[in-house]
């Protein structure tokens, strides 16, 4: 796909990655003068109704949420060839994957970021909705306007109400990162599928490895000599093939990340 100069009333300056239904692209509104990411659907789904809704369901959504730890959608509309796109806030520095490329982060960053996550999904269940696809790259780092970090969740294409995921069948989800009633799913899933895939996110960024399947994942400490057991107790609940022993709430997995990432803040 060459890239337009414009879209909308935003002027396009370049590529800033490709997903499984659209184009993101970071733009300019002149107007504002503020850059902008703008997601445009891909051309080959642009005829598939049912992709189509699901695409404008993604904005729907993240608007819906209106949290501080998801991204937020400004404006909706339609490119060329009749494909919808949105135009959400720009994440200045990049995704933890980006983070990542450096190796293991420092154990209170990581339970930081993790932490501003998971705040982030749980915003998004309280709004009815499960992510089912979190991972480094679908979360973003920008700067706030104290010239800190903000931490936004982004990518809800594969989103689902939690209606709705009660009686899913289709697997979907990141090797690595999907719970495994995502993989199978006779039970349906429901909130804490997330949860795994956060406490999945939290053994990356300590360790810098992708954790293994459901059951034969290695504790984090092994991979990290001295790694507080405190954190590897937080990780490992996270990750529990059952459910039932897994944290009950994304907010109850953030208040213990934010409790342990103080403790890391003032350890020697």
């Amino acid at each position: 796909m060459s890239s337009p100069q414009w879209i909308g009333r935003y002027r396009v300056e370049r590529r800033l990655g490709t997903g499984a239904f659209g184009v993101v692209w970071l733009a300019h509104d002149d107007r504002l003068q503020a850059p902008v990411a703008i997601k445009v659907m891909a051309e080959n789904w642009a005829y598939r109704l049912d992709i189509r809704e699901r695409f404008l369901s993604e904005a729907r959504l993240l608007r819906r949420a209106a949290s501080d730890g998801l991204v937020q959608v400004f404006d909706i509309g339609e490119h060329s060839e009749d494909r919808p796109y949105f135009v959400m806030e720009y994440a200045d520095r990049g995704t933890l994957e980006d983070r990542l490329a450096a190796g293991p982060l420092p154990v209170a960053e990581a339970l930081r970021l993790t932490a501003a996550a998971t705040r982030g999904v749980a915003a998004l269940h309280r709004a009815g909705a499960v992510h089912r696809d979190i991972k480094p790259s679908n979360v973003l780092v920008a700067t706030a306007p104290d010239g800190g970090e903000r931490v936004l969740v982004a990518d809800l294409g594969l989103a689902k109400s939690l209606a709705q995921a009660s009686g899913l069948t289709l697997t979907v989800g990141s090797a690595g990162y999907a719970a495994p009633e995502q993989l199978d799913q006779s039970d349906g899933i429901d909130a804490r599928a997330d949860v795994y895939s956060l406490g999945a996110l939290l053994h990356h960024l300590l360790t810098g490895a992708v954790p293994g399947p459901p059951g034969k994942i290695v504790p984090p400490d092994r991979l990290r000599p001295g790694l507080a057991p405190a954190v590897r107790r937080a990780v490992l609940r996270a990750l529990e093939s059952d459910r039932e022993r897994r944290w009950p709430t994304a907010e109850a997995f953030a208040l213990e990340l934010e409790r342990l990432a103080g403790q890391a803040d003032s350890d020697p």
